[in-house]
């Protein structure tokens, strides 16, 4: 007697689904962006966030901290980023970045293009907060209202 087919063992995986981050915006001039970068790590830090759950990103010029330590070579500096052990600094078109809980994004500058990317990917790396640091008007213009 033909027996009917099996149904099949595999089943598809349940589809996880990553939380939204909550998301602040800080407005900052295109020039005081990465002061109000770092003002938003130093509260993290104080209010006992520890440093290897921050990523810092940056739209323009890089943050001083990761130009200082890319002058060490970039072997040194991507090191420092796969040890997750401190805040991390780097400009928002890196390729090789982790998820952090936290993300701190300066737009200091770069083209519409290029923020209009960075911004929905750095949604993307944060786990918990997305911080984003810039112009409001500008920053809703190029992804729309809500960050």
């Amino acid at each position: 007697m033909p027996t009917a087919p099996a149904a099949s063992a595999a089943k598809a995986a349940p589809t996880a689904t990553k939380a939204t981050p909550q998301i602040q915006l800080i407005p900052a001039t295109v020039d005081g962006a990465l002061d109000a970068a770092d003002e938003a790590v130093d509260l993290l830090l104080d209010s006992g966030r520890p440093p290897g759950e921050i990523l810092v990103l940056t739209t323009g010029e890089q943050h001083p901290w990761a130009a200082h330590e890319l002058s060490f070579g970039e072997a040194s500096y991507w090191a420092q980023h796969d040890a997750g052990d401190d805040v991390f600094y780097a400009g928002a078109d890196a390729d090789r970045l982790k998820d952090r809980p936290v993300v701190v994004v300066a737009v200091n500058g770069g083209v519409n293009d290029a923020v209009a990317r960075a911004l929905p990917e750095a949604m993307g790396r944060a786990g918990t907060l997305l911080i984003v640091c810039g112009d409001p008007e500008r920053i809703n213009t190029l992804i729309g209202p809500g960050v």
